[in-house]
């Protein structure tokens, strides 16, 4: 007998497989799209600063001309440093005494919407009580209230309880405007501290009072200082509420004061001594935002990572 012949095994191989990485040109693409996007960014960004900085840099170039170079050559620099316009208007026009009033009236309503701001917004951020929720979106909707509408009757109110015309009734009108607002971040970022360093506070015998003003208040700090520059910058600037609720001119703020000195020169045209009335106005808040910026920055962002 023959032996019988095996058929040979052949080995089947898989085919290799192909590789799907990109094309050569896809990063390329991808990298010019990058930088065309990043080149259209900044372009927005560099006409934007121009159209902020600019005005600006032309108040304060102006405030040191004559008023004859102000009105013949206004985009021109100045022949010489005018600094009796300051002086005119610090004096003359009463600017001190409207920046001092301005800075009474702002600093105490500052101090009182930070406290009862923060207060109001840690109970709401960490404690659960009946009725916790309602309250929070009655201080939010004390922010969609068009002050506007609250004139007439907040004028009634202030004259009958003899606040009308004085320093403190105008302090507790801008801590009344500012509060929504300031519960409103400031309860946001008080639920993004940690709970645990209140609590190790708590087993070591602090009240609540000690808790909120030695631990939590220092933690919210960022915030703080953020919500305080957002509610400086809205209470300087402030028009509306001292030129219904404070006609004494011996309390008027400085937003008053520079529309008292536009009006007073009438047909003399005293620009240099505008211009450099509306550069003190601009300065404090200026320097405020220049010396916290990164204070807003970060009680801005401390929220968004835990």
């Amino acid at each position: 007998m023959k032996a019988t012949d095996t058929p040979p095994v052949v080995a089947v191989t898989e085919p290799a497989p192909v590789s799907k990485s990109p094309a050569p040109g896809g990063r390329k693409e991808k990298s010019s799209e990058g930088k065309v996007l990043n080149v259209f960014s900044h372009g927005v960004l560099i006409i934007w600063a121009i159209l902020v900085v600019m005005p600006l840099l032309w108040a304060i170039m102006t405030s040191f001309k004559d008023d004859d170079s102000i009105l013949s050559t206004p985009w021109a620099l100045p022949d010489k440093l005018h600094f009796e316009n300051w002086s005119r208007a610090w004096g003359q026009a009463h600017m001190s005494e409207y920046f001092l009033n301005t800075i009474v009236v702002v600093g105490g309503s500052l101090i009182g919407t930070l406290l009862l701001g923060s207060m109001a917004a840690y109970v709401l951020a960490r404690f659960d009580f009946p009725g916790n929720r309602f309250i929070y979106y009655l201080f939010i909707g004390g922010m969609s209230f068009p002050i506007i509408l609250a004139l007439v009757p907040l004028f009634f109110v202030m004259n009958n309880m003899g606040l009308l015309n004085t320093t403190h009734g105008l302090i507790l009108v801008y801590i009344a405007y500012s509060l929504p607002f300031t519960v409103f971040f400031l309860t946001s970022f008080f639920r993004t501290l940690p709970g645990s360093v209140a609590e190790a506070a708590m087993i070591d015998g602090a009240s609540h009072t000690r808790i909120f003003f030695q631990v939590m208040l220092p933690m919210a700090k960022p915030g703080l200082i953020s919500v305080g520059i957002f509610n400086f910058l809205g209470q300087w600037n402030q028009y509306m509420l001292p030129t219904v609720l404070n006609s004494d001119p011996d309390h008027r703020v400085l937003s008053q004061g520079l529309v008292e000195l536009a009006n007073s020169q009438g047909y003399k045209g005293d620009w240099s001594g505008l211009f450099a009335g509306l550069v003190m106005a601009m300065l404090p808040v200026l320097a405020a935002y220049i010396i916290f910026q990164r204070q807003v920055v970060a009680g801005l962002t401390a929220g968004a990572v835990k």
